[in-house]
Order: C-alpha cells, then sequence, then structure tokens
C-alpha cells in the first residue's frame, strides 16, 4: 500500500463543508512523545496486579489484551472481575500532569473553526477536563463525550458512537473525527464521518476508513485552512 503523504492530506478544508469537528484526547491533542499516558498504563498496572494477583509484567499483557479486545482495560476488567469502575476511573488517571503543555499553535488553529468543536474520549470526565485544562483548551471547545455518557462501552463500539451523535445532535456526514487509534476510526467512516489518523501510526496504518493523516493536529489545520476554506 502507498502512504497517503501529510502534505497531500490537507485538501480536507477543499473537498468538504465540515460542520461539527470531534477529537480525541489522549495522544491526539498533545503529542504521545511526552509518554503522559504511561503514567496512567503504569497505574492500571499496578491495579491489575492487585486484582488478578498476577506479576506484573503478565498483568501488562493481560491489560493489553483487554484493550486490544475490548476498547479499554477497564472493559475488559469488568468482563472478568468484580470492581468498581469508578474507583478504577478515579485511580488509575490520579497522575501528574506535569508533562503537558500548552500548544499555542493548535489553539489558534481550533479558534479558527466554525462549528462545534468536541472532545470524544474514552477517559473518564474527570481526566478530560484535567487534561483540558492543563493545555488550556477548556475554552476551545463546547462539550465532552467520556466514557461515563457511554454507560463504559468505549470507543470502537457503534452504540457509542450514536450516543455521542445524539447527545450533541451531530450529522455524522458533516463531521470530521481526529483519532490516534486506527481501529476507533472504523465506525466512524461507516456511519459517514470523515477521518483523519493523528500520530504516528499515521504513516503506517492501512484501511479505507482512514481518509487523511497528519502528524499532529495543529499543523494539519493549519494548512488545511491556507488551502481551503475547512468549514
Amino acid at each position: 500500500m502507498t502512504v497517503t503523504p501529510l502534505a497531500a492530506t490537507t485538501e480536507i478544508g477543499a473537498d468538504l463543508r465540515v460542520r461539527s469537528w470531534v477529537f480525541d484526547l489522549d495522544n491526539t491533542l498533545y503529542p504521545p512523545e511526552t509518554q503522559f499516558l504511561k503514567q496512567v498504563e503504569q497505574r492500571i498496572n499496578h491495579y491489575v496486579v492487585r486484582t488478578s494477583g498476577l506479576e506484573s509484567a503478565e498483568a501488562l499483557a493481560v491489560q493489553r489484551g483487554y484493550l486490544h479486545d475490548y476498547g479499554t482495560s477497564l472493559a475488559g476488567l469488568m468482563m472478568h472481575y468484580e470492581i468498581d469502575p469508578h474507583d478504577f476511573l478515579a485511580e488509575v488517571h490520579d497522575v501528574p500532569l506535569d508533562v503537558l503543555t500548552p500548544d499555542p499553535g493548535l489553539h489558534a488553529a481550533l479558534e479558527r473553526l466554525s462549528g462545534p468543536r468536541l472532545i470524544f474520549t474514552n477517559g473518564s470526565i474527570g481526566h478530560a477536563r484535567r487534561v483540558m485544562e492543563k493545555l488550556e483548551l477548556t475554552r476551545f471547545f463546547d462539550g465532552v463525550f467520556a466514557l461515563e455518557d457511554a454507560d463504559l462501552i468505549p470507543k470502537p463500539d457503534p452504540r457509542t458512537f450514536d450516543k455521542m451523535l445524539a447527545r450533541f445532535g451531530v450529522d455524522p456526514t458533516t463531521a470530521c473525527f481526529f483519532e490516534d487509534t486506527p481501529k476507533n476510526l472504523e465506525p466512524a467512516h461507516a456511519i459517514g464521518m470523515t477521518t483523519v489518523l493523528v500520530g504516528p501510526k499515521a504513516l503506517v496504518a492501512e484501511g479505507d476508513h482512514i481518509q487523511h493523516r497528519a502528524a499532529s493536529v495543529g499543523p494539519f489545520l493549519t494548512t488545511a485552512m491556507l488551502d481551503g476554506d475547512p468549514q
């Protein structure tokens, strides 16, 4: 497969009248190079070790398997153990935010978008609010759809996409979805959303459900604005 160069993906402004902008949060609206989610992964590992009795390495393999099979480690834990999901979310997301810094370029790009701007995350609502505040993103967004809003059913479950769209009255055929996990773009593409894969996987992931590719959100949007009106 020939991967579309990043520079060639910016025609989004020229070929689409986007009315709603939907963004994943973690590793999408900040660089994965921060390793911020590693802290969360470590806390999940401690939780799985305590819950399962496994050694750390075995627990890590289990939690990654849950993430792959169920969409989140929490969903897998709920399938196999009796746990309090809200306690889990509070515990694993209680991590320092010092590695996250605001991105003025991203702020400027988001500010120029016309139409609703939404966060759609598999994280908790408390986690989303903390991260958004640290990144100084809160004022740019009109709503957040977190894991609790999805009744703890994570992306890529199509039911969760339906709930998110219904919550905000979004027409998927005029919405654009930015996400760093390729499989989470599959249901989005199936219902007519324009899809943008963000981050390191953008140059290597395959599939027709990936319509646009971007190293990061801010430069992608900025270039799209220069090439065409992204509205």
